[in-house]
């Protein structure tokens, strides 16, 4: 089995996705019944303790993976491998298995809470699901876990209309570290939140990091939140990853145009706007360019490369430094930290 990287150090991956394709069947008017591919021949390892984060603009795939990942759907192809066991094709207990190793924490913190139950009922669940405990011992957990997110015995009789949105998701962290999971998703787990909430809530996703060796799949817009949580980042764009790397390196000397196009478009520290180095929406999945997927907006190819190749030819993913990959013809082996220029 090959091996991730992890702190330097070569680890054997605690994730491994493998050629992982996931389509879905569409409707479209004046051509029928169509097939979306969301998701297209992803490779992706993750290492034990690792924090890994997943970016692009809504509709990459990004949440399609994640879901393919939990087993919430079912994958059209490839091989889904966690702890080294086959997620793809578990069943009954094996799968009820892998579930206690992977969690999830969603984008709406008030949403992903039964509003009926008390937050008591809520952690507690997962503990009265998989494990074989007592009354008082789930007790002392439930109180154990909220002392943990920054939460006490005072909230245990509260409902989810009770909470501000931040402390709705410190609860739902709560529950979903409740098993002492090896693997926690977190789907953009701080953007319904407040700025500063934003910053609490992340900071108490590090500490339990650090804590409890977890290893993270974050999936985020935002490129911040990102750089700060995570080891490596990954960039998905019409559901193919397009570049991965160091996290540091990935945000100081993007590889890939797109890459660079969403590093460039983000607002600067006193309020001026970024510049907007990619025209226009993305194409739709139900009819994808051929070629390279994101050559319609990309002003690389035709400044530096020969524009027939973009078109006829879909790049792979290949090595540009130690640790560094992109899906690009003309993408450099040793990048500036200069951003692309404005295209003419």
């Amino acid at each position: 089995m090959s091996t991730a990287v992890q702190g330097g150090t070569l680890s054997a991956p605690l994730v491994r996705l493998s050629g992982l394709v996931k389509e879905y069947p569409a409707y479209v008017a004046g051509r029928g019944n169509v097939t979306i591919r969301a998701v297209d021949r992803v490779d992706l390892d993750i290492a034990p303790g690792e924090a890994y984060g997943l970016v692009g603009e809504s509709g990459s795939g990004k949440t399609t993976l994640a879901r393919c990942l939990l087993r919430l759907v079912d994958t059209t192809a490839g091989r889904i491998e966690v702890a080294g066991q086959d997620v793809t094709n578990a069943t009954g207990a094996g799968l009820r298995a892998l579930r206690r190793e992977m969690q999830v924490v969603f984008q709406d913190p008030v949403g992903s809470l039964d509003p009926r139950s008390r937050v008591a009922d809520v952690v507690a669940e997962p503990l009265r699901t998989h494990l074989r405990l007592g009354a008082k011992e789930i007790e002392a957990r439930v109180l154990t876990l909220l002392d943990e997110v920054g939460l006490g015995r005072t909230f245990l009789g509260r409902r989810a209309h009770e909470l501000s949105g931040g402390q709705c998701q410190r609860v739902a962290i709560a529950r979903a570290v409740a098993l002492r999971p090896r693997l926690l998703v977190l789907d953009e787990p701080t953007s319904a939140l407040d700025v500063s909430v934003q910053a609490q809530i992340l900071n108490l996703l590090a500490d339990l990091r650090r804590e409890h060796g977890l290893t993270y799949l974050l999936i985020s817009h935002d490129l911040g939140v990102v750089r700060y949580l995570c080891d490596r980042i990954g960039v998905m764009y019409l559901g193919r990853i397009v570049e991965q790397g160091p996290a540091a390196r990935t945000m100081a000397a993007p590889t890939h145009p797109y890459t660079q196009a969403l590093l460039a478009s983000r607002p600067s520290v006193d309020g001026v706007e970024g510049v907007a180095l990619v025209r226009g929406e993305p194409p739709s999945l139900t009819d994808p360019p051929p070629g390279c997927s994101f050559h319609p907006r990309c002003w690389l190819r035709a400044e530096l490369g020969d524009p027939d190749r973009c078109v006829d030819e879909p790049p792979d993913l290949r090595v540009l430094a130690p640790g560094v990959t992109a899906a690009c013809h003309f993408a450099p082996a040793t990048p500036t930290t200069d951003h692309a220029p404005v295209p003419r």
